[in-house]
């Protein structure tokens, strides 16, 4: 392949590979040992809590045997490098060596740059913006690993794309959710480790082994640390009462729910507050933002009904279209998000948002799984 062929080299390594095409392996990519040799990577500039990135003194000693097995690999695509890099240094394990390239026309190639035979493998890549292409460059990379025979494939996707669509709530639509669970499945994952699904049930899409965590211990773990006076957890719809009742309960403080009528894709119309918000300052739960339409309008309707202040907070902030300027210009106090997805940068310069680090949880999530240990004890 010619160079002039491709565009966007973005592995670090990439350079050394061309330059010694002739050997097994790039050059000083190994150590004395014969294990990939890596360097110390900084992290996203964001500001992120380090709130539950600390080891434990038995997470540190099993971290140690873990290392010494060095057949565990993480590796991961184009969407959320910084994540990955803050797992691998929670867990211990150098990121996996790996070239992707693109034609001209946008075509991923993807090449493995050490051997990955019999071992246990991660591959970190949310399914964000742009979606279609970071998922076909997810199951390009699955199809890589499958014929580099490594021994186990677990997909570690911090953010599920397509998952609203899991459905027919409509004639003739398809049902995404399941389609891509397909997809993943066929391209070789062996395992799926996911993060707050818009719908629990999607786990039951897949007909391999899903490991489905959770946000809330880091999110809680904020707010309990920032104990806000006379706080109320509140829904922005019916579908997250379930979420927003155990976010409460673990918070010991009420619940409202705001009932909400949607009159088309991304457009919503707050209807009524069902609880007592008067006086009170408002938490509002959802597992992800998009246009921050509904956001923005449940903030109106419980200020509107008396609320003193109110903060938000999500797992997935997705925050597509004008969402920035609406977060901007609303009357919230603080929207709290996690990095399952990077932000734009205009998003990061917002003050109003704050963004909580998951790679503590995802890496002892991973730990878990390679050591055959219960991932159970993650969702307190």
């Amino acid at each position: 392949m010619n160079n002039n062929d491709t565009t966007a080299v973005l592995s670090p390594i990439a350079e050394q590979a061309e330059e010694t095409e002739t050997s097994s392996q790039p050059a000083n990519a190994l150590s004395g040992d014969g294990q990939p040799r890596t360097t110390d990577k900084a992290t996203s500039g964001l500001d992120r809590a380090t709130a539950g990135t600390e080891k434990t003194a038995p997470e540190k000693k099993r971290s140690g045997r873990l290392t010494e097995n060095k057949r565990i690999k993480i590796f991961c695509g184009s969407s959320n490098r910084p994540l990955c890099e803050e797992i691998c240094k929670f867990v211990g394990v150098p990121l996996g060596e790996t070239r992707l390239q693109r034609f001209s026309d946008g075509e991923v190639q993807f090449q493995l740059l050490e051997n990955v035979r019999g071992a246990d493998v991660f591959l970190v890549q949310p399914t964000c913006y742009p979606v279609d292409q970071h998922l076909v460059e997810l199951l390009i990379m699955m199809d890589a690993l499958k014929r580099a025979s490594a021994g186990r494939i677990t997909v570690v996707m911090p953010y599920y794309g397509y998952a609203r669509q899991d459905r027919k709530d409509r004639p003739r639509v398809a049902i995404t959710s399941k389609l891509v669970a397909d997809l993943l499945t066929t391209a070789g994952a062996n395992r799926a480790l996911l993060v707050d699904l818009h719908a629990a049930q999607i786990q039951g899409f897949f007909n391999i082994p899903v490991d489905h965590l959770f946000a809330s211990p880091v999110l809680v773990s904020y707010f309990r640390e920032l104990d806000l006076p006379n706080l109320t957890v509140v829904s922005p719809d019916a579908g997250g009462v379930e979420r927003a009742r155990f976010f409460a309960k673990k918070l010991d403080v009420p619940l409202a729910i705001v009932d909400k009528r949607r009159t088309d894709i991304n457009v919503t119309e707050v209807m009524n507050v069902i609880g007592d918000v008067r006086g009170r300052t408002c938490l509002i739960l959802d597992d992800i933002i998009d246009t921050a339409g509904t956001l923005v309008k449940t903030v109106d309707a419980l200020l509107a009904e008396g609320a003193d202040k109110v903060y938000a907070c999500a797992t997935h902030p997705v925050l597509s279209g004008p969402a920035v300027e609406r977060i901007a210009a609303s009357r919230l106090e603080q929207l709290v998000v996690t990095n399952t997805i990077p932000l734009r940068d205009e998003a990061a310069r917002l003050e109003k948002i704050k963004v909580l680090s998951i790679a503590g949880l995802l890496g002892r999530a991973i730990e878990s799984i390679h050591m055959e240990t219960s991932v159970s004890t993650l969702f307190n």
